[in-house]
């Protein structure tokens, strides 16, 4: 338990519950089932803050439209996920307003501060590597900063900087939960079982051509001008969209624990997520099936905390 947390036995006050969601681009589908499974067992959050694919789904429920958002992943393709994809190469290999403009057209684009819960993202400062929390203007905006993932992502001018993926500085937002109010803070990390999954998965004699491998080849096509054409002998070494992947797993999962470790949640959920990539976005049901099963997991240490309050 968090020494911020002021809990006291004995004590009426209901606790301000926060919800910080972390990054993880694709595996983030499993914050939905994690939001869904706290509601049935009756834990609805007070505000919910995330960084990165953290951001999109916290954003969603903080509008009101988890039930429209959960409906449109689980109808999902591989082709509906290219679609959206306008691959270039100035900025970031998807340029990401195509899929922007899909969510303006479908979605109302509120205020933040005008949602049904209070909400904030988190973003990077490109040029000074500053933390910066999203809490007003365009919720639309506010997503499209916090994903800017470098190498992936475009990044995005927002009020004269120029800003990129929240997670380079703070993949699970729990600081900037207790900032809103939280007394008690559920993070999500999904990070907590990638370490070196990409780089292991390379080392394989085969992998199966299914959808997701194929997914992968396209954008490793695009991604191939990077890179010189490799000898048979030396076809063991990962390609360079395995590299970036495993380095931003490497990164987001030594700065979530550091940062953590200097201000912990009181509760983390850890989704169980290395068998999906970090571009399966196709894959919302078993994400989503994963942050169910984590959030049954952490239930009763969950109640025993908020019973404290009692």
């Amino acid at each position: 338990m968090s020494e911020k947390t002021n809990i006291s036995a004995g004590s009426n006050h209901r606790p301000r519950i926060g919800l910080a969601l972390g990054s993880g681009s694709a595996r983030g589908w499993a914050h939905v089932g994690v939001i869904r499974t706290l509601e049935q067992a009756g834990i609805r959050p007070d505000l919910v803050c995330g960084t990165s694919i953290g951001a999109l789904v916290g954003a969603a429920y903080a509008a009101g439209e988890l039930d429209r958002f959960e409906q449109w992943l689980l109808g999902l393709g591989i082709t509906d996920v290219l679609s959206l994809m306008d691959v270039h190469l100035n900025g970031g290999v998807i340029k990401g307003e195509r899929l922007m403009a899909f969510f303006r057209h479908n979605f109302i684009d509120r205020p933040v501060d005008e949602l049904n819960m209070p909400f904030a993202a988190v973003a990077t400062a490109l040029h000074s590597g500053a933390e910066v929390w999203l809490r007003e203007g365009s919720t639309i905006e506010a997503v499209r900063a916090s994903i800017a993932l470098p190498v992936l992502f475009s990044p995005v001018v927002h009020e004269g900087r120029m800003l990129v993926d929240g997670g380079l500085v703070n993949p699970v937002p729990v600081s900037l939960a207790r900032a809103m109010g939280a007394d008690v803070v559920i993070a999500v990390d999904l990070s907590f079982d990638i370490l070196g999954r990409h780089l292991h998965e390379e080392r394989k004699p085969e992998i199966p051509a299914n959808e997701a491998s194929e997914w992968m080849r396209k954008l490793q096509e695009n991604l191939s001008v990077f890179m010189p054409a490799r000898p048979e002998a030396e076809s063991r070494v990962p390609s360079m969209l395995d590299v970036v992947a495993s380095s931003i797993n490497i990164m987001q999962v030594r700065i979530s624990r550091s940062r953590m470790a200097g201000d912990p949640p009181d509760l983390i959920v850890t989704p169980r997520l290395s068998h999906l990539g970090l571009l399966d976005f196709h894959r919302a049901q078993e994400a989503m099936d994963e942050g169910r099963r984590a959030v049954e997991a952490a239930l009763p240490n969950l109640h025993l905390l908020l019973d404290e309050f009692q």
